[in-house]
Order: C-alpha cells, then structure tokens, then sequence
C-alpha cells in the first residue's frame, strides 16, 4: 500500500508535465507553423461536426429517417464558417425551381463544399453520398436520419439501382438531391470529369438538372501546401437545364454541355476577386487545365 501511494505524486508530475507542454507547445505551433495551424483546423472542423451531429442525433430521430431533418442539419451547420473567417456568397439562388423535384450537380474541391451547401440548400434536398459516410460515427447516423442516400461506388451495379430507385421516387415524393458529378474530391482547382449517373437520374425523371458552381478555394484553402486561412467563397446557381424528351442516349452529351458551362462560370468567379482569386491567374496554373 505505502509503495502505491508512493507512486501517486509521481504520476500526477507526469500529467502537470503533460499540460504545462500542451499549455506552450500548442499556442506556439499555432502561432509559429502554418502547417500546425492548418491540421489544428481541420481536426478541429471534423470534430465540431461530430459534436453538432451527436447533438442533432436525438432531435431527428423523433422523426425517423426524414428528408425534413435536413433542416435541423443546416441549422446547425450554418455557423461554421464564420468560426473559420470564411465568407459565402451566394448568387442566382433566384434560379431553383419554385416548386418541383429536379436534381442539383456541384464541384467537389473538399469537405469545405458543407459550407457552400448548407448556406444554399433547398428545402427538401439531400445529398447522394458514398456509402463510407454511413459508418463516419455520429455523422453518418445524422446523415442517415436526414435522408441522405447512400451509394457504393465500388459496385457499378448497386448504385446504378440505388439511381434507378431515386429517379421513381423523385416526384411521388418531391424530393431533389444534391450529386457531386466528379466523383470524388478535387484539390487541383479545376473540375474532373464527370460521371454521369446525375444525368441519367434527371433524364429518367425526367427533372432539371440545377448547376452549382462553389469558387477555388485555392486562396484561402490549400491541402498540398498545408494552408487554412480565412477568405471568400462564391456560390454561383446557374439557370436549370430542362431534361424533358430526352432520352438515355441524349446524356454523354447533356453531361458534356452541362460541364463546359460549370468550368466557364468557375474560371469566371475565381478569378475575379470573389472567389479562388489570383490562383487561376498564375501562369500555368490549373485555370488553364483542359476541358
């Protein structure tokens, strides 16, 4: 017993140790390296949504699996760029479609593009998202209680009847989604190219296709450089393309069309000091990357 109290002191020297560290080492990280500031921030913004999850989590489940939970997601959502410094403009939302289901296709540079969605999103509207997000912990079950629609993208043929299933329920439900066309995220500052599942689940609803356009966010945001600061965002939403009599045949090139002015408006609103600003100007720089 005496040999265990003994040990006591000792350890608690080890935890005063521990924080008198943290309390100096951290502030001088932030301060003195960038590359600590952008880890700092970016554990920081995967933490903050786990937390704000675990505090929706109950709040959704009294309605189930809802579309409507969205709402309470955004809202909670909403505050988080201004802890970052980041400032979301929005333009031509005068384009959404007042009242019917129709299918939204944006750019995909990071998880940043949260903060562009949730200032824009319209009501009734969920993302499609690959499956792995059903299983990030209290994220995924907020997700799933808000109606977000899940896909595998490793199984072509899952998802194509996961598309097949949202295309019938579009309308009967009024409902519209939220694709990321690309893929996968995109850090070179510029747009993939596009898969065209979006496309095929508008063609057989039948529904407009909505354009979203987020700026670079190469000035504020860099991931290869290590560089999280604050700055502006635009959010441009561009007039809808109708989809009416088209056919399965019509999408390589509605895909095609669709993108050619998503990367025109990009180039536009990154270069003109609203949004990824003088990165695309750069000589060489991925402004000039091929369509």
């Amino acid at each position: 017993m005496v040999t265990r109290m003994e040990l006591w002191p000792g350890a608690w020297m080890v935890v005063l140790l521990l924080f008198l560290l943290l309390l100096f080492v951290l502030p001088t990280l932030w301060f003195c390296s960038p590359s600590a500031k952008y880890f700092f921030k970016i554990a920081f913004y995967n933490g903050w949504i786990l937390f704000l999850a675990v505090l929706a989590i109950p709040v959704c489940a009294v309605r189930g699996r809802n579309v409507e939970n969205m709402k309470i997601l955004r809202l909670m959502l909403l505050h988080v760029k201004y802890l970052y410094g980041i400032r979301v403009e929005v333009r031509g939302a005068h384009h959404f479609p007042p009242s019917q289901p129709y299918v939204i296709v944006s750019n995909h540079q990071s998880s940043l593009d949260l903060l562009g969605m949730m200032e824009v999103l319209p009501g009734r509207c969920v993302p499609i998202a690959k499956r792995e997000l059903l299983w990030a912990g209290s994220a995924g079950l907020a997700c799933w209680l808000a109606g977000v629609i899940f896909i595998d993208r490793k199984r072509t043929g899952d998802a194509i009847s996961v598309m097949s299933e949202v295309a019938q329920t579009l309308l009967p439900q009024d409902v519209r989604v939220w694709v990321f066309p690309e893929g996968t995220r995109n850090h070179n500052g510029s747009m993939l190219p596009f898969k065209r599942g979006a496309f095929h689940l508008a063609v057989q609803a039948q529904v407009p296709i909505v354009p979203i356009v987020m700026s670079s966010y190469q000035d504020f945001y860099c991931k290869k450089e290590r560089r999280f600061t604050s700055g502006r965002c635009q959010v441009r939403v561009l007039p809808p393309v109708p989809t009416e009599g088209l056919t399965p045949d019509d999408v390589p090139a509605l895909a095609d069309t669709v993108r050619h002015s998503m990367l025109t408006i990009f180039r536009e609103i990154s270069t003109d000091g609203r949004g990824g600003g003088d990165y695309l100007k750069k000589p060489g720089g991925v402004g000039d990357a091929r369509l």
